[in-house]
């Protein structure tokens, strides 16, 4: 099976680093149906990021409002997913450093049963280009 690369959308919200924070935000989103593609946290200067992927942005600005998070503004992403196998997530670092795009993060796993994904993050002005150079859709 061919890998699925995909353009996505993502906000992201500054919490307290402390514990508890990621559960209270994901329990917000799961009790209003707001179905998440990829999450991705990680410590920061003022706190902690929290990177909330959803093809639902309308129902993710409408829980933000409801709990007074501040949400960044809507940002663009790629989620890649496919069968995982030796050198997967290479092959699409590849192709984005042959189309001489550089990668601002990525965080890729193995997902079980053969599989695995990736969420990949590209400077806005290299998005069009890492698209054509990934094939997504």
């Amino acid at each position: 099976m061919a890998d699925s690369v995909r353009k996505v959308q993502y906000a992201y919200v500054m919490v307290p680093n402390r514990p508890g924070q990621g559960a209270k935000i994901l329990s917000e989103l799961q009790a209003a149906r707001v179905d998440l593609q990829a999450y991705s946290g990680f410590p920061g200067k003022k706190g902690a990021q929290i990177d909330l992927v959803t093809h639902d942005m309308s129902g993710l600005k409408r829980v933000a409002r409801a709990n007074g998070w501040r949400l960044s503004q809507a940002k663009k992403g790629f989620l890649v997913q496919g069968t995982d196998r030796i050198g997967a997530v290479q092959r699409q670092l590849t192709r984005l450093a042959r189309g001489k795009v550089n990668v601002v993060a990525a965080d890729a796993v193995a997902a079980g049963r053969g599989r695995y994904g990736m969420i990949l993050w590209v400077k806005p002005k290299d998005y069009a280009r890492a698209a054509r150079a990934l094939g997504a859709r």
